[in-house]
């Protein structure tokens, strides 16, 4: 067997490790600026720009006033693979179809005949089916190609060239925005206005140090296909703009129809960018008709909830999208009685008539390189490759203008000694050489008499010379002040522009008016219930407050832990054995007189927690927290209440402390510590403060190494203490007066030792 890794490719090898990462390094920046990724310069993607390319090339470009009649987009799609984009069809004919749907792009680039796709998530038909042209504002991309605005590069196979961008006149990575996938990156680029952008253009090039508050008053957001209502605030906006990532919320909009006999509906126009109206009709479906979720057996207090307030406002949805109106969704209300805000929140609130919007400004740069960009550096790069394109195409213009010149000048020379010319032709056996030495033509002008007509040496041909001649020269000066003088450049470049803007322009689509979110809250009726919390951890509600806790049943091993008399708006509280804090809504605790439900049903427990203490009551409600280690802190019911499941993070403990029970501390005046070891302090309430964000807490009582805080309560005047006598027997000592003043003093002392004839173990209030 031949050695493979003889001494001559010893010296090339590589390790595997170091040749896969250079391999799919190779292989992502081909993704990022090869597929997923626009350009700024363009705006195009690689797969885009070579179908409006070989589209133009096909001669589909809009040159006359009824335009070309349109192709097969097959035969489209065949011209793309076969010259410039070695892929499969589905790739070159996607992209076509999304450059020809006015709802995914706000200035479709090309012209489509036949079903391509709708709103709803209908895909195209099938490419033999389908025709194409290129739609009128794609000469602002593709006019100016053959004027060496541009480079050329070799095709895949070398076969034939393709541009490496676009001589845009326009930026339409802002007019028409992107989006895709790449490796490690992702882009999303909204559209923008046409006039906006083009002003705001403009305004960068007359004054390249234009603040940010002027810019922003330029382009004041994005302009979707689908128009709808940005929510968001302005800061917002620019906050997104300024760094080249953010979100946006966006708001469908609507208006309400009047009918017969007071009645009336809601009929949605709008919506916005990735919302259609099915996708709105399932939701709705999902509402009204809820499916038990998986791992339950029942649907769950809140779908229930929020199916009965769905059904109390709304009677019927139907979509009424024609033609006609491209978007027509029309809810009918229950009664004509329902509020037309409450429906329309609930409607916001709970579906994707008001969604989030992402902006992610990546793309390939005027350096080549992939980059998150704010909305002023990209509208500076393309600038410059304007500014760049327009005076390639002078130089261009100018150098034909110049060899035109020197054509004309070469015949007006002939006129004038016409008939030594043609005596020169007639007897020179070199009649190219004689010509250029009797009248020091180049060989271009020799060339050109040679082949020159004999009806162009008429009298009348002559005045058409000077003619031609005379608008050549006032061309050459007006194309070489441009090369030659940056203001006249600049002046060129934004006439331009704002040509192009009137000619194509429209009016902005999408409304931007700051507004909050919609938030629904289920309706909840305000009654006296008791929770009931067992100690493995099943709770309930019970309707009102006058529960005999003797008549309460549970399951087999299970027995009572507290009872909370609340009312039905309040939340339940879950302190884990990790001092994070759970709640749930006691209105969404199951009722009746079964065992209720575990808890860990309701939340969503950290790995390695236990429920430890619980407490239900009004949001108001001020409670004291504290920890093993000593330390504690106040704060209230809404301040440990959070929308996650997950809970949140509040009293920080070391490790080995556990919580203590959290005591109410409204109308309170003092606080009472116990240790483990059985000393007490007592000190004024007023010496804490709230903490609404948790932590740490202050010292409550100052601990040796080995003991602990066993117990921590806020009361009023006097305090009672449980615990077991010497004989065993459970004791309960009330202390009050000159006993209890014995115990008080500073926050964060030892505390005296208590002298009740018994293993003090818990404090309760009198």
């Amino acid at each position: 067997m031949p050695d493979l890794f003889s001494d001559a490719s010893a010296a090339d090898a590589v390790s595997l490790s170091e040749y896969a990462e250079r391999a799919y390094l190779e292989y992502a920046l081909s993704v990022v600026k090869g597929r997923a990724l626009p350009d700024v310069c363009d705006g195009q993607k690689p797969v885009q720009r070579r179908i409006l390319y070989s589209m133009e090339r096909m001669g589909l470009a809009f040159t006359t006033a009824g335009g070309p009649k349109a192709v097969k987009s097959a035969r489209v799609v065949g011209d793309v693979l076969g010259k410039f984009h070695p892929h499969g069809d589905t790739a070159a004919y996607d992209a076509m179809v999304r450059m020809a749907q006015d709802f995914a792009q706000r200035y479709p680039l090309i012209d489509g005949q036949g079903n391509f796709g709708s709103r709803d998530g209908d895909g195209a038909a099938a490419m033999r089916y389908t025709e194409a042209r290129l739609a009128p504002i794609t000469r602002l991309l593709l006019d100016e190609i053959d004027e060496g605005t541009v480079d050329f590069i070799p095709n895949y196979d070398g076969s034939t060239e393709e541009p490496r961008l676009l001589p845009a006149r326009l930026p339409f990575v802002l007019l028409n925005g992107a989006s895709g996938i790449a490796v490690g990156l992702a882009t999303e680029v909204p559209s923008h206005n046409l006039r906006e952008v083009a002003a705001a253009a403009v305004a960068l090039i007359r004054n390249d140090k234009l603040t940010n508050d002027e810019f922003a008053q330029l382009i004041p957001g994005p302009d979707y296909p689908g128009g709808a209502q940005i929510i968001s605030s302005t800061d917002d906006i620019r906050a997104a703009y300024a760094t080249g990532r953010g979100s946006l919320k966006v708001r469908a909009r609507w208006k309400i129809e009047d009918l017969a006999r007071g009645q009336w509906m809601l009929v949605v126009t709008e919506l916005p960018p990735g919302t259609s109206t099915q996708k709105v009709l399932e939701e709705i479906e999902e509402l009204t008709n809820p499916k038990v979720k998986a791992g339950k057996k029942t649907l769950s207090t809140e779908q229930q909830q929020l199916r009965a307030s769905v059904l109390g406002v709304l009677d019927a949805v139907r979509d009424e999208s024609s033609k006609d109106a491209l978007v027509r969704l029309v809810f009918e209300p229950k009664t004509r009685t329902v509020e037309q805000a409450e429906l329309i929140t609930l409607l916001l609130a709970h579906t994707s008539l008001e969604s989030s919007a992402p902006i992610n400004l990546t793309m390939v740069g005027a350096d080549g390189r992939p980059t998150q960009k704010s909305l002023r550096q990209m509208l500076a790069e393309w600038v410059g490759f304007r500014m760049g394109t327009v005076q390639r195409r002078t130089q261009f213009r100018l150098t034909k203008v110049l060899d035109r010149i020197h054509i004309l000048e070469g015949r007006q020379l002939v006129l004038l000694n016409i008939d030594e010319v043609i005596a020169i032709i007639r007897g020179a056996d070199e009649p190219k050489a004689a010509l250029i030495a009797r009248f020091a033509l180049s060989d271009r002008q020799a060339d050109d008499i040679l082949d020159i007509r004999l009806r162009q040496l008429a009298r009348l041909e002559a005045i058409r010379i000077e003619q031609e001649l005379a608008a050549l020269r006032g061309d050459q000066g007006k194309l070489e002040d441009i090369l030659g003088n940056p203001a006249s450049l600049k002046r060129t470049v934004i006439k331009e522009i704002e040509a192009d803007a009137k000619q194509h322009g429209d009016e902005r689509r999408t409304l931007i008016l700051a507004d909050k979110r919609a938030v629904a809250e289920v309706k909840v009726v305000d009654e006296p219930v008791t929770v009931v919390v067992s100690q493995k951890g099943w709770v309930r509600a019970l309707k009102g407050h006058e529960v005999d806790t003797a008549t309460l049943a549970f399951k087999a091993g299970d027995m009572l832990n507290n009872t909370f008399a609340c009312r039905s708006v309040d939340a339940l509280l879950v302190f884990g054995s990790s001092g994070r804090v759970y709640s749930c809504a006691v209105s969404q605790l199951p009722s009746g007189r079964g065992d209720g439900v575990p808890i860990t049903t309701m939340i969503d427990l950290e790995s390695g927690t236990q429920p430890a203490h619980y407490f239900a009551g009004v949001a108001a409600q001020t409670l004291l927290l504290a920890g093993s280690g000593g330390y504690g802190l106040l704060a209230t019911v809404g301040d440990l209440l959070s929308r996650q499941k997950g809970g949140k993070a509040f009293l920080a403990l070391e490790v080995g402390e556990t919580p203590l029970a959290p005591s109410p501390a409204q109308g309170a005046a003092q606080v009472a510590c116990l240790s483990a070891s059985g000393r007490l302090l007592v000190f004024p309430l007023d010496e804490l403060k709230l903490q609404p964000k948790g932590g740490r807490g202050l010292t409550l009582m100052d601990l040796d190494a080995k003991d602990a805080l066993s117990g921590c309560i806020a009361f009023g005047a006097a305090l009672r203490v449980l615990g077991v006598s010497r004989a065993g027997r459970a004791k309960d000592e009330p202390l009050k007066g000159a006993a209890l003043l014995a115990h008080v003093g500073k926050r964060a002392r030892k505390g005296k030792a208590l002298d009740l004839g018994m293993r003090a173990q818990k404090l309760v209030a009198a």
